[in-house]
């Protein structure tokens, strides 16, 4: 299947319900194997309601929550609410007298409207001044089960005007449809007036029949249990009651895990910071090695840890803050024997843990090599500026090497225009739907290995000088759609032109085979400034790299890695130290 937009135009007024067509659909052909009865007769049911009553329903839908306020449902495409409302609720999808909690009560009511529905609570607890969150906290416990609103409020249809509340019987139906369509939760319907706006355009993509990002309805019903144990975490709930429902997850299907890993992580730290180490310990060794049991970690690490490298260490640094440093040390070497070298940021890690847990043991510690020496620039400047980065552009900017801002952004563009075409090659689980910025899978570990090939075919064209040509094609036939390393708004055609003539294709290359070891770690860290001399002589450098640090400000372990990478390779670089000036008042007369 091709990926196609949905062919509603801003034009239409039901712009959006035709949207919200095209993701029925999408999910009705592709993922008819994952409905449940129960979602297909939703689908028969709102495609045979009148325009109107479907468009009220979409527009819920895509509002926050499930109990609106029918004041606040007007649409001059829709017209009268009321006459649209009627199919809803006949369908039983809409419930026009629900039962509310107190914290959807709170929600739809205005304050006034509460001190009036709640006079005699709120009078008896001395709560006249009280306002919204502070009386929502008072009256928690006092009414722990929902209630109808003449319940709450008897007189409430004379004091509203008539006006009702209602609440949606389908957003989870619908919650479930949108995850299927975008493989996650994150993205909403918001997707298509953003595309059809032109504020976002997307790669076209060839859907194969495995391109989907569940293959098994338990697989959907696993990520919406870990969705809804990440907002009952951020609610506050204790970590023990949460991480005993933590779902299984296929094993073959790795970003799932992944997203299980990263849950895990999260568990890990907010036991830690309730003081439950034991879990920690239990929730770090799971999230880092998908083993339920720390022990497994701590007296046997497998050969390769498949995990979240970011619960590794913390699990290292707990356990040496708890003083148990033999274990620590244990751990610690097996992931530096094992571990793949390209993890960078763990790697680091283990540079600065070693030495100390060796030395917390009485066992030799072996000598650390120099950092290298990174050529230092020290700046006064008039200040403080509101932005460190450009105070110093504008300084060191001339006639005959103009600076530029680039941060994060001209190596990996050049990169992401480079390797348009490997990035995004329509494999299996890599895209499911019209609307990715980029793969599904860009950080998984076998991202890289699954379009080797296109990779090493990509960076070739820097050995036989054809790059040029490729990134600005690409910059010309691709300008604005989105490109997880594009960056459209700094990447002009003058800095394209100037980096492409100055940029030395082995030193490219080199960068975008360390940005491929890592994307995710590497992609930031990189310096914030670029100088260019096009009028150097042959044999001196045409460029420099220039990272900016301000009063007080010490450079991150990325840029670290960064500016060692450089120093290795021997490409010119700089830190750039800035104080600001100070000025003395003149005495007075």
């Amino acid at each position: 299947m091709t990926s196609t937009s949905p062919a509603a135009s801003l034009a239409d007024p039901f712009y959006y319900l035709a949207n919200f067509h095209f993701v029925l659909g999408f999910v009705s052909e592709r993922h008819a194997d994952l409905l449940s009865a129960g979602e297909r007769a939703f689908i028969d049911t709102l495609g045979a309601l009148p325009q109107p009553a479907q468009a009220l329903l979409v527009r819920m839908v895509m509002r926050k929550g499930e109990v609106f306020r029918t004041s606040k449902l007007v649409y001059p495409e829709i017209g009268d609410t009321a006459d649209a409302l009627g199919p809803l609720v006949e369908a039983g999808l809409v419930d026009h007298d629900p039962a509310l909690s107190l914290d959807e009560l709170f929600h739809v009511l205005r304050l006034p409207e509460l001190r009036r529905a709640l006079a005699s609570e709120i009078k008896s607890d001395g709560l006249a001044r009280a306002g919204k969150a502070a009386l929502l906290e008072a009256l928690a416990e006092r009414f722990p089960s929902p209630r109808r609103l003449a319940d709450w409020w008897p007189e409430a249809p004379g004091e509203l005007g008539g006006e009702r509340l209602l609440r949606l019987r389908v957003m989870e139906t619908c919650d479930r449809l949108r995850l299927m369509f975008f493989g996650n939760l994150r993205q909403d319907w918001a997707e298509f007036v953003l595309s059809e706006l032109g504020v976002m355009r997307f790669e076209r993509v060839d859907f194969s029949d495995d391109s989907r990002a569940f293959q098994h309805r338990d697989e959907v019903d696993g990520y919406l249990r870990m969705h809804r144990l990440r907002e009952r975490l951020a609610a506050g709930e204790a970590v023990a009651e949460l991480a005993a429902e933590l779902p299984e997850v296929p094993a073959e299907n790795a970003w799932l895990a992944t997203r299980r890993h990263r849950l895990c992580l999260a568990l890990a730290q907010a036991a830690q910071r309730e003081g439950d180490t034991r879990r920690a310990i239990e929730l770090y060794s799971l999230a880092g090695w998908g083993r339920a049991k720390a022990t497994h970690a701590l007296h046997g690490v497998p050969p390769v840890a498949t995990g979240n490298s970011e619960a590794r260490i913390r699990l290292l640094r707990l356990l040496e803050r708890l003083g148990r440093y033999r274990e620590a040390h244990r751990l610690a070497l097996s992931l530096a024997h094992h571990e793949r070298l390209e993890d960078e940021p763990q790697r680091q890690a283990l540079d600065r843990l070693l030495p100390r847990l060796a030395r917390r043991l009485g066992l030799p510690v072996s000598p650390v090599a120099d950092a290298p020496m990174t050529q230092r620039i020290d700046l006064t400047l008039d200040g403080p500026a509101h932005c460190v980065e450009r105070a110093v552009r504008d300084h060191l900017q001339c006639t005959q090497a103009s600076v530029h801002y680039v941060e994060n952004t001209l190596i990996t563009g050049l990169f992401g225009l480079l390797c348009w075409e490997a990035l995004f090659v329509p494999l299996p689980g890599a895209f499911f739907h019209p609307f990715h910025s980029g793969p599904a899978d860009l950080y998984r570990e076998d991202f890289v290995a699954r379009r080797r090939t296109r990779f090493e075919a990509c960076l070739a064209r820097l050995d036989d000088g054809s790059h040029g040509q490729v990134i600005r094609r690409a910059w010309r036939l691709k300008q604005g759609i989105a490109n997880p390393f594009v960056h459209w708004g700094v990447l002009d055609e003058a800095l394209l032109e100037l980096a492409l003539d100055c940029l030395p294709p082995a030193h490219l290359k080199a960068c975008f085979q360390r940005l491929l070891g890592d994307l995710k770690a590497n992609r930031a860290g990189l310096p914030d400034l670029i100088q260019f001399f096009p009028e150097a002589l042959p044999g001196e450098p045409r460029y420099r790299m220039i990272e900016v640090k301000g009063p007080g400000d010490r450079l991150q372990d990325n840029q670290r890695r960064w500016l060692a990478f450089f120093h290795a390779q021997g490409m010119p670089v700089a830190v750039c130290h800035v104080r600001w000036q100070t000025t003395r008042a003149e005495p007075a007369e």
